[in-house]
């Protein structure tokens, strides 16, 4: 994930001062010298870093910081506020009003991952927002673009307007607004065609839709893998268009992401969409607070909770949490705890949003995390009813039909039930303080 190598260094930097009663001026040169590495080895631009700092070493001065009480954490809270400043600091939530028509401009350079991006918002909003999205096929010049984005409009369950007998972008979308126009459709996503790289040919088909729709958005996607590229591909975009964000794809495989933390300095364009993985609901809105509390390794337990919300089945969850409480836990209890955790995504990923877990990250292998959890929950299926109901009839027999039946060895299988004994000990455990202390329950 982006910043992953940016995170670990400020959290190693912060925890030199946790300790300090009084931070000296030499602690806040040390200090800013340590912060300069980690954000020019992350790939920061060069001048974004020395504003970043200048502003910081003068604001430290100005508030006193070094005399407060708790400078250190006066510190981190002014690194925040200035990262916070770096990255946004609007919010782009697309919470539009009820009603209201909103057109979505989709513009970038050819393998930039515009058209899923397109396909991810939609998805997003409809899901999300409550809106009636429809997608506009008007990438004509890559073969496959219109048959990409069909498909990902089905899988998306949002309707696409497609003409492959246009070979004309501005009356394709021409053509879609006056389909468009008397159905209740209240959001417009158009994907247009992308190049190699930027040229008269390419701005001058965008002006033309531009000035077409005059759209709400015009949005720019830019691969987070290609560095400071992004910051030329931004501006060069931005001159013509008038960007009112940017959309960073592969968001989940750069572990700098320098190119996000200087691109609205650089460009006054902020990012508003990553791409975390290549399915539709792989995609986050980018809170500007969020990531500078992951930054300073704070975590971030609303993103956290959002996606637990969004992934997780709530009811199921309740009945699993009740049954705890009563101090019922079974093998299917544990099954379905398996199948939560399977659809929370990355281990790792989760670690990085809890406050002070984010180094346990490095720690932890989510392919290994995932063969695991498979393995569990394939010696959990060759349970019979009544052996996962009753684990107390798991002789050495069972446990050799169930080792065949699931793949595994007899020595996993007991691995797997001396879990469950602890686990359900623990069961019991807040059985008996839930009557003790009321407010657990």
């Amino acid at each position: 994930m982006a910043f992953d190598k940016l995170t670990e260094a400020l959290s190693a930097t912060f925890k030199k001062i946790t300790k300090q009663d009084r931070i000296s001026d030499k602690h806040l040169d040390t200090l800013l010298s340590d912060v300069r590495l980690a954000l020019l080895d992350a790939d920061v631009n060069t001048k974004v870093v020395n504003e970043f700092l200048t502003k910081i070493h003068d604001q430290a001065l100005n508030q006193k910081i070094l005399s407060s009480l708790k400078p250190n954490e006066a510190l981190m809270k002014l690194v925040y506020d200035e990262l916070v400043l770096l990255l946004g600091p609007e919010t782009p939530d697309f919470d539009w009003p009820k009603g209201q028509r909103k057109i979505v401009l989709f513009v970038g350079l050819q393998g930039t991952g515009k058209t899923t991006s397109a396909a991810k918002l939609a998805k997003y909003l409809k899901e999300k927002k409550d809106r009636k999205p429809i997608l506009v096929a008007a990438d004509l010049a890559r073969p496959a673009a219109i048959d990409q984005l069909e498909i990902l409009g089905q899988q998306a369950h949002v309707d696409v307007y497609a003409d492959k007998n246009e070979k004309n972008a501005l009356s394709l979308v021409k053509a879609a607004m006056k389909h468009i126009n008397g159905k209740d459709y209240d959001t417009i996503l158009v994907d247009t065609a992308g190049r190699l790289a930027i040229d008269e040919a390419l701005m001058q088909e965008l002006n033309s839709i531009f000035d077409f729709l005059r759209p709400d958005e015009v949005l720019l996607t830019v691969d987070a893998l290609s560095g400071q590229d992004v910051i030329h591909t931004a501006d060069g975009f931005n001159k013509t268009l008038k960007l009112s964000g940017l959309i960073v794809t592969k968001f989940d495989a750069d572990a700098k992401g320098g190119a996000v933390l200087s691109v609205k300095a650089l460009t006054g364009v902020p990012v508003k969409l990553v791409g975390t993985g290549e399915k539709l609901d792989d995609t986050d809105i980018f809170y500007p607070d969020r990531m500078a509390n992951r930054l300073i390794g704070m975590g971030d337990l609303m993103s956290l909770v959002e996606q637990a919300q969004s992934k997780l089945d709530v009811e199921a969850s309740e009945r699993s949490m009740q049954r705890m409480m009563d101090g019922i836990f079974t093998f299917d209890d544990m099954l379905e705890q398996f199948n939560q955790l399977s659809k929370m995504g990355s281990l790792q990923n989760m670690l990085k949003m809890i406050p002070g877990a984010s180094q346990l990250a490095g720690q932890v292998n989510d392919q290994d995390s995932n063969a695991m959890i498979k393995k569990n929950r394939a010696i959990i299926y060759s349970m019979t009813k009544e052996e996962r109901n009753d684990p107390s009839l798991l002789r050495a027999s069972r446990k050799n039909r169930i080792a065949k039946g699931s793949g595994t060895s007899v020595t996993e299988v007991n691995r797997l039930i001396n879990q469950f004994e602890k686990a359900k000990e623990q069961m019991r455990m807040l059985k008996r303080m839930s009557k003790q202390f009321p407010g657990l329950k």
